[in-house]
């Protein structure tokens, strides 16, 4: 009976989040700021630290926000970025390495190296300023790809850009988050640089891997017309295909949003694209709100004082320049357009899934204290809750300028 209270107060969890998501999401659209924003915001209303913290499911606050809710706002975020791989094929993907990579490159070594600098001066510990440094690097893409659908500019330079480079963005950022993890776990402030390099390569090889792998293979099991004859077969195909490289990811090191990326592009490449594309947009209809909901609802509130204030302000503006300043100024080397740059360096500024990892590891291990602990959480929610303002903006003032001449 207890494992069955359970279910259904998850079942009633998910209800009330993908409910209230969607009412935001329409009155945003009516207003019009972005639909994902309204849904950040709906989860953090009637998440477990708000209203769905009040007492009434048998006692238990309205909306639990367990593990198996936040591994379901994880599988969302697989679909997210396997429909945003859709939109570029591995070529187009190749044809831009040298962009993504600088651009992406140097969106994770600028927020860390600024971030560990200012930080050592403000004067917190070395493993403090090590987990924030590295809470300040991976880009949250999936709230930006949400707004350039919403605008219709994914097929745009800047979004190909921002897509590879944030792809990049994660995968270095996951090996940077590997090798900090080990140093606060092992009490190693030192590690050997040659160390660093080898699981940067390694994980970089990795990725270089399963897109061939992908590539190769996905298309062949796809192109067997006389195999999937029933109704719907190729659909749920692809969906096992998609989870499994996403898995696969996973089980090598790898973020599971990567392999789902590189599927994805995989898929593009294949005669199917448009009927893929016509289902996975389906799916995107509910996970996406879905996961834009649980990410809000993992915002507490609750322990902000005057020095988680001022600790999150210097985090904030080190996360919002950073991305400004190590992708939006490299973006015009190679779109040789400062506004569709500055786009770049906008939409990348949202951080996401590795700032909450890095601050979970931080306060189960006893490193973090529980102001710089808010403090991350604070700087993941700004940032996410920022972008997709500042993102839709910048369209809006193009849109205007090119009227007025």
């Amino acid at each position: 009976m207890a494992s069955e209270s359970v279910f259904i107060h998850i079942i009633i969890s998910l209800s009330i989040l993908l409910f209230t998501a969607k009412i935001f999401a329409e009155i945003f659209q009516r207003i019009k700021q972005p639909v994902v924003l309204g849904e950040l915001l709906a989860g953090i209303i009637v998440g477990p630290y708000a209203l769905g913290g009040l007492p009434l499911f048998d006692g238990q606050p309205l909306v639990v926000l367990d593990e198996t809710i936040k591994h379901i706002g994880e599988l969302a975020a697989i679909i997210i970025l396997f429909i945003a791989g859709l939109e570029i094929t591995p070529r187009e993907f190749l044809r831009g390495g040298a962009a993504s990579f600088t651009v992406g490159a140097l969106g994770v070594v600028v927020p860390f190296f600024a971030g560990f600098i200012v930080l050592s001066i403000y004067g917190l510990n070395t493993f403090e300023i090590l987990l924030i440094a590295t809470a300040l690097t991976a880009t949250s893409i999936a709230i930006s790809i949400q707004v350039l659908t919403e605008l219709g500019k994914m097929q745009s330079k800047e979004a190909r850009l921002i897509l590879g480079a944030a792809i990049v963005d994660d995968i270095l950022a996951i090996a940077i988050l590997s090798v900090v993890v080990t140093m606060v776990q092992t009490g190693d402030a030192m590690p050997q640089l040659a160390d660093i390099a080898f699981l940067i390569l390694k994980i970089l090889g990795l990725f270089a891997i399963l897109l061939i792998g992908a590539v190769l293979i996905i298309p062949r099991i796809l192109h067997r017309e006389k195999l999937w004859r029933s109704k719907g077969s190729i659909e749920g195909i692809t969906t096992a295909i998609f989870f499994g490289i996403a898995g696969l990811a996973a089980y090598v090191g790898l973020s599971p949003i990567v392999g789902a990326f590189a599927a994805g592009m995989a898929v593009a490449s294949t005669k199917l694209i448009k009927q893929v594309e016509e289902y996975a947009h389906k799916l995107q209809f509910i996970f996406a709100p879905l996961f834009f909901a649980i990410i809000g609802a993992q915002v507490d509130l609750r322990g902000i004082n005057i020095e988680v204030l001022i600790i999150a302000g210097i985090i904030i503006a080190i996360a919002v320049l950073s991305k400004l300043v190590g992708c939006g100024l490299p973006a015009m080397l190679f779109l040789k357009d400062r506004a569709k740059s500055m786009k770049v360096g906008i939409g990348m500024v949202s951080r996401g899934e590795v700032g909450l990892i890095v601050a979970g590891v931080g306060v189960t291990s006893g490193v973090l204290s529980t102001d710089v602990y808010t403090s991350i959480i604070l700087m993941v929610a700004v940032t996410t809750i920022i972008t997709p303002i500042w993102l839709k903006k910048s369209y809006k003032n193009i849109s205007s300028s090119d009227m007025v001449k």
